[in-house]
């Protein structure tokens, strides 16, 4: 039972059981709950003669002393339950929304990093934020009441029985209609459900899309036309969010009229009874006291019903999070040397479209690797396998011997040192900044690895130098400041493979200049894999690899490969004669 909860409900293992302990609670305080109706029924007993209770000896007379310890006894009870259901109910709830967020960023941190590039941001962020925050909504409010309602309710109604069977018939035939009701509602909602998500993710994309081109709109007078069809996303979700209300609220409200029929089934046969001398009024009365009880929490479970139906798409869209393949591999990894060997490997991102059908080359100790060729030819997604980004399809490559992909993701990637065109910076100082290239290192070492990227230059010109706040993704920095700060995280981390995709390509001339100067300290005594399409960033290369349509087209070194006349040199003589003009 409490794997079945742990699936169906995107549930810890402790997390199922305060599932249970909380229905549980809830359950004992809404019997608690009619603790007053049955103090209520003995009072009234009391004061009735003998004849219209229906029962002698029952209405024996009591003084206000027993009735007020009699009150204060059920005050008592009623406050501990539910004391004892809010702890359940909400503080586990809580924690064990902390375990499902923590468990979420724990299984994001064993995902390829494939997944994020396959996967919409905005979807995903919707599943960590919205998702998690709907899911503690609904195990603190909705789920555990409803289990509660049924069963407290079959409780109270098994016992009904056993004072009418008649009069119970009457009062209860209304909840399982309107169960029903809701119950089958559950594909309209569901529809609903998922037109109202999918609005949201569009909205989202459509804000989070205009933020990061806001430079491009105004630069290109877009910005009147991109807001007025966010402003149509916008609507879309208040009509979606609109009609999934009122489809929800059609059922409850349907169903919730037929549970008020149940007083009036009560009341009328219960009359009729009464008249006929088939039931004394004490009976009667409690009845009623009962139905008018009864039909409160069941009707608030039915709009909780509601809820739980839609919260369904929510647990599915944790669930295929928690359900995504990670890579593993083992954390014992001693490879002979740092030489990276692509041996017949193949890869597709999606099935039938090869990006890489047959390669095979090796990227020497020592030597830097220069990936080249024309765009789409796949040097991006070699050096991406090289580093387990992906898993080959095909062949296999290996480090030192050793195929990467039994290795473990986060134990293969400390060996790499990676400078993307692309800098990621934080909105924190400089200094740490650098840092992230090696957790704990000191202030000194991280001057140090500064001072080898010539980034001194620029930080000495900062308001706070190495304790400058640099702004978002380093708002701050000019472009090739930002990427000298990215050589001096790498320069830390002094990992034995150096991976360059295309660190120089977006700078000009005195920048690009100072880059190549970090970057040849950099990379000295170290196994580089470097992709570019300037051929003058690779002339100095030990070995060039050009792909071509998914294969090794040309390989061998600078001078082999001009004295060939292909391709590559080619590529030289075109940016050549750019170069005169």
């Amino acid at each position: 039972m409490i794997e079945k909860l742990m699936k169906k409900y995107a549930l810890s293992r402790k997390g199922a059981y305060d599932f249970i302990k909380s229905t549980a609670a809830c359950v004992v305080n809404d019997i608690a709950m009619m603790l007053p109706v049955a103090l209520l029924y003995f009072f009234v007993m009391q004061l009735l003669p003998v004849s219209v209770g229906g029962t002698a000896g029952t209405n024996q007379y009591r003084g206000p002393l027993y009735w007020l310890c009699a009150v204060a006894a059920v005050f008592l009870v009623l406050y501990v339950v539910n004391w004892i259901k809010y702890d359940s109910q909400f503080l586990s709830t809580y924690k064990e929304s902390a375990v499902r967020r923590m468990t979420l960023a724990e299984k994001l941190r064993e995902l390829p990093l494939s997944f994020f590039g396959r996967k919409d941001i905005s979807d995903l962020t919707t599943t960590i934020m919205g998702d998690c925050t709907r899911l503690e909504q609904a195990f603190s409010h909705w789920f555990p009441t409803f289990a509660a309602s049924i069963i407290s309710t079959l409780i109270i109604a098994v016992s009904l029985f056993f004072f009418n069977v008649k009069l119970a018939a009457a009062s209860l035939w209304v909840i399982p209609v309107a169960l029903l009701i809701v119950f089958f509602s559950r594909c309209v909602q569901n529809w609903a459900g998922r037109k109202k998500m999918a609005a949201d993710i569009a909205c989202a994309d459509g804000i989070q899309e205009c933020l990061e081109t806001v430079r491009d709109l105004k630069s290109n007078n877009a910005e009147r036309r991109y807001l007025s069809g966010l402003d149509e996303k916008i609507r879309k979700i208040e009509k979606v969010a609109i009609k999934s209300e009122y489809v929800t609220g059609v059922f409850v409200v349907s169903a919730q009229m037929v549970l008020k029929f149940g007083i009036v089934t009560t009341a009328f046969i219960g009359s009729m009874m009464l008249a006929r001398g088939e039931i004394p009024l004490l009976t009667f009365i409690m009845f009623l006291i009962v139905v008018s009880r009864i039909y409160d929490p069941l009707g608030l479970s039915l709009q909780n019903l509601a809820a739980i139906i839609n919260t369904q798409l929510n647990i599915d869209r944790m669930n295929e999070l928690y359900d995504c393949p990670v890579q593993t591999g083992t954390t014992r990894f001693e490879p002979a040397d740092s030489t990276i060997v692509f041996d017949h490997a193949g890869f597709s991102y999606n099935e039938g479209e090869a990006v890489l059908r047959d390669v095979s080359f090796t990227a020497k100790q020592g030597e830097v690797t220069a990936l080249i060729g024309p765009s789409g030819g796949g040097k991006s997604t070699a050096a991406k396998l090289a580093a387990r980004f992906w898993d080959v399809d095909r062949g296999a490559v290996t480090f030192g011997g050793i195929p990467v992909r039994s290795v473990d993701p986060e134990t293969l990637l400390s060996r790499y040192s990676i400078v993307f065109q692309d800098v990621t910076l934080f909105n924190n100082t400089v200094m740490e900044n650098i840092r992230i290239g090696k957790y704990g290192a000191s202030d000194e070492e991280v001057r140090a690895a500064a001072h080898e990227a010539q980034c001194d230059e620029f930080v000495q010109q900062l308001p706070h130098g190495y304790e400058t706040v640099i702004g978002e993704n380093g708002s701050e920095l000019s472009g090739g400041e930002r990427q000298r700060l990215s050589i001096a995280r790498a320069l830390l981390k002094n990992a034995p493979i150096i991976l360059l995709d295309e660190a120089t390509a977006s700078l000009d001339a005195e920048n690009e200049t100072k880059v190549q100067r970090a970057l040849s300290r950099l990379v000295k005594g170290r196994t580089v894999l470097v992709i570019a399409h300037r051929m003058r960033t690779v002339s100095g290369a030990d070995h060039i690899v050009l792909l071509k349509d998914g294969v090794v087209a040309e390989d061998g070194t600078p001078e082999e490969l001009l004295s060939l006349g292909g391709l590559y040199a080619h590529m030289v003589s075109l940016q050549k004669t750019d170069a005169d003009y």
